[in-house]
């Protein structure tokens, strides 16, 4: 990660009304998601937090869904509009896969609507086998 940026796993350090106003209003999947649900999906993953290091402001989040051993689920990837186009992405979202890649997972998820590109380029690829997956949608 570039000097002006630091990443941070302390949840303490989330700015969960910003967090919870980025994805509830701008990022498709999770329009109108309540602030009571983000906190839930917070309080049960682990969590990144993208930081400007002049100022501690948070400007990125990503949310991982992992039992730490054989699996994770990345989701909830954002960052504040006026950071995109820079590279920062890109890297914030490096800087996860590789803390994750470190223990050993068997694979590591995600889904995308609009950034094949991206995730593309840091190794990420379509299921080879889409048809062994399955999913239910409860209600």
């Amino acid at each position: 990660m570039r000097d002006d940026y630091e990443i941070s796993t302390d949840p303490t350090r989330l700015n969960t009304p910003r967090i919870h106003r980025w994805l509830s209003s701008d990022a498709y999947w999770a329009l109108g998601r309540s602030r009571e649900k983000q906190e839930a999906a917070i309080a049960g993953s682990l969590n990144f937090g993208l930081y400007r290091v002049t100022s501690g402001e948070q400007v990125g989040y990503a949310r991982v869904v992992t039992d730490r051993v054989t699996f994770a689920w990345l989701c909830d990837v954002y960052l504040d509009p006026a950071e995109r186009g820079l590279g920062v992405g890109t890297e914030f979202v490096g800087a996860v896969r590789d803390q994750l890649d470190g223990w050993g997972l068997k694979r590591i998820m995600l889904a995308t609507h609009d950034a094949h590109d991206l995730y593309t380029r840091l190794g990420f690829r379509a299921l080879d086998r889409p048809d062994r997956w399955m999913i239910f949608e409860p209600g």
